[in-house]
């Protein structure tokens, strides 16, 4: 933007044609003295297509050698692709609501049909939230409700929901002695809530990965898509002691305490749980399992050493080396209450 916009005039705006931006397009042209007196008089907006301004950084341009990623939805698959095409920049994952498939016929014609009677933050509600959040939480999705509808730019928002539902399938699958598939090479900490609309997508995500190197968190608590917008009401003490463990189970903080979760596990049995039924007797009739989590000393020890850290890769998991006797090749999974 140039100059100052007056209420009794419009303003020039400028849009640029493939190849160039406004630079390149537009400035041999407001550079002339004859434009210099135009632009007393308006003010000038000159508009660049995303990524077209001169010296726009790729990943590469970043100059980062190697990231933990976080993502929700969208950007859980957004970054699961990344770490497909480039492993050795990705050293971690946490996936909130992944969801590795291609969009079905059936959920195609759904959000089609519901596409002609809904407007767009009903579509947008009901992929964030689960059906009894929506019923039960009526503050909660109105402060959405009024974001999506004047916070948001509405042709920009659909075009990438448009994008995410013409997405493709991942095609990973879960690596087998000797084989050579397609699937995340780093550790990955999958976080979903119970009663989420992305609970059946993330649970056969875990089925298709590492099951060495990936751990499922599934969280207590009613509709939880964990979006940050939300996370003083949804206890985000939790989900960050669960993050640093997987941080820790990657070789780094050896020192960082985790008292919230620790006393979360200990202090009720029920409040932690396993899918795999051989998990789920390690974690609740191995009475060691508890002496093993709260003594933090022994625990921050073995991570110390960096001699450790190619080690720690392979349990990245929320039971980390407190487990260890357990098979490894069983699926990781957590629960805990919110």
């Amino acid at each position: 933007m140039k100059g100052v916009p007056k209420a009794d005039r419009p303003c020039i705006l400028t849009m640029h044609d493939i190849g160039l931006n406004h630079k390149t397009c537009w400035d041999m042209l407001f550079s002339h003295e004859d434009m210099a007196e135009i632009m007393q008089h308006f003010a000038v907006c000159h508009v660049d297509a995303p990524g077209q301004h001169e010296g726009y950084p790729c990943m590469f341009d970043l100059r980062l050698k190697s990231v933990i990623g976080m993502g929700i939805g969208a950007g859980s698959y957004i970054l699961t692709r990344f770490a497909l095409d480039y492993p050795n920049m990705m050293e971690g994952l946490m996936l909130l609501n992944i969801n590795p498939c291609a969009e079905g016929w059936m959920d195609w014609a759904a959000h089609k049909i519901s596409g002609w009677t809904h407007a767009m933050p009903d579509m947008i509600i009901s992929h964030l939230f689960g059906k009894e959040e929506i019923h039960h939480n009526q503050d909660l999705i109105g402060t959405y409700r009024h974001h999506i509808l004047n916070d948001m730019n509405q042709f920009n928002l659909q075009l990438f929901v448009k994008s995410y539902e013409s997405r493709r399938d991942l095609e990973i699958e879960r690596p087998v002695p000797g084989s050579n598939v397609r699937t995340l090479k780093c550790p990955s900490l999958l976080v979903v809530g119970d009663s989420s609309p992305a609970v059946e997508a993330v649970v056969e995500c875990n089925t298709k990965l590492d099951p060495t190197k990936t751990t499922l968190l599934k969280v207590k608590a009613r509709g939880l898509i964990i979006p940050l917008l939300v996370f003083s009401s949804l206890q985000p003490g939790k989900l960050t002691e669960a993050f640093k463990y997987f941080i820790q189970g990657m070789g780094y903080m050896p020192s960082a305490s985790m008292t919230r979760l620790v006393r979360s596990r200990t202090a009720s049995g029920s409040s932690v749980t396993s899918f795999d039924g051989n998990r789920s007797r390690s974690h609740t009739s191995e009475g060691n399992r508890s002496r093993s989590h709260t003594n933090e000393g022994s625990r921050s020890r073995s991570h110390t050493a960096d001699n450790q850290r190619g080690r720690s890769h392979t349990g990245g998991s929320m039971d980390g080396t407190a487990n260890s006797n357990v098979d490894q090749a069983a699926p990781k999974s957590t629960e805990v209450s919110c």
